[in-house]
This record gives C-alpha cells, structure tokens and sequence, in this order.
C-alpha cells in the first residue's frame, strides 16, 4: 500500500491495482484524480470538495465511483447511481480494499457556526483519514493522516489525539493554510522537539509517496 500527499487534505492511496482519492478539494490540483478508481469525500467544505471538478472526473472517466456522507452526496444529483451515501459503521471495499466509516459531525470551528457531516475512512485497518475531525479509529492503526492546522485545530489538541489514536506513525495532511514558518512551527510541536506524541511524525511534501507495506 502506497500514499501520495497531494494539496491539503487530499491523498492518493494505491495497493494492488487500485487506486483510491480522498478529498480533492478546491486547493488540490486535478491530476490528483487522473486514473483513479474510487473518490472519497470526507465532508462539503470546498477544500475537500470540488463539485464541478468531481464531476468533470465523472464524465471523463464511466467507470470512477464515488463514497460520501448523503448531504454531499445530494449534491452530486445526475450522476447519483454513481455515488454512494454511507455513514458511521458502514464498511464496503474498492478494488478489493476494505474500508470503514467512522464519525459523524465536522469539529466545532463556532459555536453560532453550523456543523457540517464528516466522515473518516479506515483503510485495511491500517490507514486512517479522519477529514476535519479528530474522530479516534476503533483501534490503534499503523498511519493516521493528521490535520495539522484548520479554523478549528490547535496543536494541544492534536498532541493529545495522536497519543490517543495510538498510530505507529503520523503524516500530517490539511496544511494549505500554514506558512513554510508555521509548518516548521508545528511539525517541531507534533514531533520530537515537541512533549511527545508517541508516534513518528512522516512529513510529505506535494507530490511526495510513501510505501506503507
């Protein structure tokens, strides 16, 4: 099983054939998509969801498919038979992986603010993306891709969610808004200059891979 970082939130998952894309936002470039099985789509926000975009992939490509909570997929009308609606405790499988939903709401950013559906998606048991929350996996698991700044984020916060998440590794995702500075600030503090997280921290760059086994 193989990650590509692509902009922001949005990370290409490969294993034995299958290619699998979750949340090609508005800050993603679109090739990020080419070739793709499967999209998954955490939540609406534009930085994880880009309607025309999605469905200009769908037109492109018949055979791509697309997983998502119903208020995003509601949004997809005309292309519905397409896409799939799935919530907490679902399980389905692309290409022969397995995946998981977990998590229902979008973190608080307000409180006069409305909360959003969010779902995270567990890959094989190993690989989790938790969109815009810090939903805990079920169990420990092998890589948690970890949203490192947000509206909604701060890193105490994320320090104690890793710890509790128990990941042997941590790659930090959700990461258009900070500076290079502000990246370096808060890798320090998810990392080992930081109070410990128990986890490795993987830093991937845009366009960066990494083999998970």
């Amino acid at each position: 099983m193989r990650i590509t970082k692509f902009g922001h939130a949005c990370v290409r998952l490969e294993h034995e054939g299958t290619t699998v894309v979750v949340d090609p936002g508005a800050f993603t470039d679109p090739a990020a998509l080419a070739g793709a099985d499967a999209v998954l789509i955490t939540h609406e926000h534009a930085d994880h969801f880009e309607e025309a975009r999605l469905r200009a992939a769908l037109e492109a490509d018949p055979a791509l498919r697309v997983w998502t909570n119903p208020d995003v997929a509601r949004q997809l009308d005309g292309v519905a038979r397409r896409v799939t609606a799935v919530g907490q405790d679902d399980a389905f499988e692309i290409g022969g992986i397995p995946v998981t939903v977990h998590g229902e709401w979008h973190a608080v950013i307000h409180r006069d603010i409305p909360l959003v559906r969010n779902l995270g998606f567990l890959f094989d048991g190993r690989l989790f993306h938790p969109g815009d929350a810090l939903t805990v996996p079920p169990a420990p698991v092998d890589t948690l891709l970890l949203p490192v700044a947000a509206p909604w984020t701060k890193v105490g916060e994320l320090v104690d969610y890793v710890r509790e998440a128990g990941p042997r590794q941590a790659v930090p995702v959700h990461d258009a808004v900070l500076s290079p500075i502000g990246l370096a600030v808060h890798t320090r503090l998810l990392g080992p200059g930081g109070p410990g997280t128990g986890a490795e921290l993987r830093t991937l760059g845009e366009g960066e891979s990494l083999d998970l086994g």
